[in-house]
């Protein structure tokens, strides 16, 4: 489980980077410092990152987002890309779609490379995909 700094955390933060952004010189508004502490926490913005602070123990597929960067594995090569699309599917399992930043080889034999750069797959709740390969690795693990 995720579990995220309550809002009085989150504003107490806020509040002292603020702080020590005027120490330094750089004055900036309370607004701006919670946008700057909402992409420090991997949120797009400060309402995402309130929204998600008001369930401390969601699944963390909770934190995931259309827009949001991700890293894991997909057919056991590492990572990292951009979340085009999520939709819920039922059953605790989500589609979700992925750009990768980088093209993934996913064959390992020496003399053959496909490479793929963006996915379509299902996962569940902790982000991990319900399909496996033959050796029984999961299709997709995203680190949530």
């Amino acid at each position: 489980m995720t579990t995220y700094l309550t809002i009085d955390e989150l504003k107490a933060q806020a509040k002292r980077l603020r702080q020590a952004m005027e120490t330094r010189g750089t004055a900036i508004s309370h607004g701006a410092a919670l946008e700057l502490l909402a992409r420090q926490h991997g949120a797009r913005d400060w309402n995402t990152l309130s929204a998600l602070a008001t369930k401390p123990n969601a699944d963390p597929i909770a934190a995931l987002f259309v827009g949001s960067h991700v890293r894991g594995r997909y057919l056991n090569q590492p990572f990292t890309g951009k979340v085009l699309a999520l939709a819920e599917t039922g059953g605790g399992l989500y589609k979700i779609t992925i750009h990768f930043d980088e093209p993934v080889d996913v064959v390992t034999f020496e003399s053959f490379s496909a490479f793929r750069q963006r996915i379509n797959a299902q996962i569940d709740t902790n982000g991990v995909s319900p399909r496996k390969t033959s050796n029984g690795q999961p299709h997709l693990v995203l680190d949530i």
